[in-house]
């Protein structure tokens, strides 16, 4: 049965039956083929409903995504292949919507980069001050 999971992060994986997958006729150009295969392959997942979270991470996906997530691809000839693709989408759609940012922590300029910032005005200064032209009084 864990086989049968999609693996989201180390401490998170959806059970396959939990997905709605359905099936599709693609549109665009390609002929008989395209009228015939239904190659066009589109995920729903319903996060409400589904035990894979805590309620920490549920709501973080809820908060992210909103109560359903789909993924529809229709990119390939292969049914195979755009369900593949449908799922290596939905998966790095959750796993982006789990991402918590670590917090920025505030720091100082050091004390070099002060210095070499107030050189760097300086020879700045200097430079616009060589452009003027001189003087009459010197």
């Amino acid at each position: 049965m864990a086989d049968d999971d999609l693996v989201v992060s180390r401490g998170v994986r959806i059970p396959r039956s939990e997905l709605v997958v359905r099936f599709s006729a693609s549109g665009g150009p390609g002929g008989q083929h395209a009228n015939k295969t239904a190659t066009r392959v589109e995920i729903v997942f319903d996060v409400e409903a589904s035990e894979a979270f805590v309620p920490v991470q549920k709501e973080r996906v809820l908060g992210k995504l909103g109560p359903v997530v789909r993924v529809v691809v229709d990119e390939e000839r292969s049914q195979l292949r755009n369900r593949a693709i449908a799922e290596e989408r939905f998966v790095g759609r959750i796993s982006n919507a789990l991402h918590v940012e670590r917090p920025r922590r505030a720091t100082k300029p050091s004390r070099g980069a002060k210095e070499r910032r107030l050189q760097g005005k300086k020879q700045r200064s200097e430079t616009k001050a060589n452009r003027r032209p001189p003087r009459p009084d010197s």
